[in-house]
């Protein structure tokens, strides 16, 4: 979950939970706009129309020049000055345009990651040990979760896997191994939210708790050749595309 929740859950919770796909299109659409008016009114846009002319310039006599490697490598240094100037150029709409991006994207992540897990559905747990740790683990429920697997189970290969079903809200569950003991937050809601993936402990037996969640597939059953992309993989295609055509029409160079 995000601590962005506040914000943005009001505005595209209605969205995210009737087509995550959508949301995700929409999200890219949005940030293509504000990256490329960013882009338009904070660079020079003749110098970086300049820069870019310059660029294609080198381009085109280097290939001219592969018979020619010595004059060939004095043009490819030149043309690696121009580049450097292009982005000087445009740092400046790089770092301002950054944070609410990243702060997007923390959002995204928070929820588009993985499916919930929904009332009564069974998921799993896994507790990873620190090396040398032997014996036994138990998972101890709270009230409305159901273990349909040993509560008590041997430490093999370092980690126990246990299966459950949980009543809908917060739980949690704790792990205990000798006298050590640690708990995980689980989230059961028909919405699309969760916690955390895993948890992790420093200096403890027990290092890690990782909830087993299935991975969001925002295109459903959907694949592109056998390929089903998550949410960052859409946005970046469907940024590319906004991009390419938001810097044609507005003349960003």
């Amino acid at each position: 979950m995000s601590f962005l929740d506040p914000v943005l859950n009001p505005v595209l919770g209605p969205l995210l939970t009737k087509s995550p796909l959508l949301l995700i299109i929409l999200v890219s659409l949005v940030i293509s706009v504000i990256i490329t008016v960013a882009y338009k009114f904070l660079t020079n846009q003749e110098e970086m129309k300049r820069l870019k002319e310059q660029q294609k310039d080198f381009q085109k006599r280097m290939k001219e020049l592969r018979s020619a490697p010595e004059e060939m490598m004095k043009v490819q240094k030149e043309a690696m000055k121009s580049n450097m100037d292009y982005m000087k150029h445009s740092l400046k709409a790089t770092l301002i345009t950054m944070l609410p991006i990243i702060l997007i994207f923390s959002w995204m992540a928070g929820h588009l990651s993985f499916e919930p897990i929904y009332p009564e559905e069974s998921y799993s747990m896994t507790a990873a040990f620190a090396k040398g740790v032997t014996g036994d683990a138990e998972l101890i429920p709270d009230q409305g979760t159901e273990l349909s697997s040993e509560a008590q189970q041997e430490i093999a290969g370092g980690e126990v896997t246990w299966r459950m079903k949980s009543t809908e809200g917060e739980h949690l569950l704790r792990v205990k191994t000798g006298e050590v003991e640690q708990q995980k937050k689980v989230l059961i809601t028909k919405e699309l939210q969760y916690e955390d993936q895993f948890t992790m402990f420093k200096g403890s037996d027990i290092e890690k708790i990782t909830i087993n969640y299935n991975k969001l597939k925002p295109l459903g059953d959907l694949s592109i050749f056998g390929w089903q992309p998550g949410w960052l993989a859409i946005y970046f295609i469907s940024s590319i595309g906004f991009s390419l055509g938001l810097r044609k029409l507005l003349k960003v160079y």
